[in-house]
């Protein structure tokens, strides 16, 4: 009996931002020029609102805005109830407010997911997890390693993803004009009209 050609049967092998997962109206994906004007809105909102807050620690301060790393921010979207996004705004969550119980007081506006991670099961289960929790995914794709640049952002090493707590802040307000938006001008970080304050 002749070899079958398995190739021909299995589906192409999504690109790095695509991450294996369908969820299209959640994922967003940076790379190139536009990456860089993104992460240099980001990292100069996230001095000036630590520049505002300069009572607490940095360390303290940093864990109080951001979920660091993969376990960290797969305990903290496992914690959260699942919802459903609404239609017109799949960046916002719904929350419920009468839960009193430690597990819905922390939530996820957005995950910044390095698309380099190697071996690809460590971030997985990351997108199917943030789409059922009704959290938007930011991919960060780049030659010179995405986790290397998102870990320039909290002034670490490495960091291959970083969940951003809903904290009604200057960065949460940033973050929402980015989902909105979905496109950042190439060359000018300052096309993003500045958050109300």
């Amino acid at each position: 009996m002749p070899r079958r050609n398995r190739s021909a049967t299995r589906p192409k092998k999504a690109s790095n931002c695509d991450n294996g997962t369908s969820i299209n109206d959640q994922r967003i994906c940076y790379e190139g020029e536009s990456l860089a004007s993104l992460l240099k809105v980001i990292k100069s909102e996230i001095d000036s609102a630590r520049n505002a807050c300069s009572s607490l620690p940095e360390k303290v301060w940093t864990k109080l805005q951001f979920s660091i790393g993969i376990n960290e921010v797969t305990r903290v979207l496992e914690r959260m109830h699942p919802t459903t996004p609404p239609k017109d705004l799949p960046h916002r969550q719904l929350i419920n407010s009468t839960q009193s119980d430690k597990t819905a007081r922390v939530q996820l506006q957005a995950i910044l997911l390095a698309s380099d991670c190697n071996p690809r099961q460590l971030t997985k289960h990351l997108p199917n997890l943030a789409h059922s929790r009704g959290v938007p995914l930011i991919f960060v794709k780049d030659e010179k390693g995405a986790s290397l640049r998102l870990g320039e952002l909290l002034k670490l090493k490495t960091a291959i993803a970083i969940g951003i707590k809903a904290r009604g802040n200057t960065i949460n307000q940033l973050i929402d004009k980015i989902l909105i938006d979905k496109v950042i001008r190439v060359g000018n970080p300052e096309s993003i009209d500045p958050p109300l304050t």
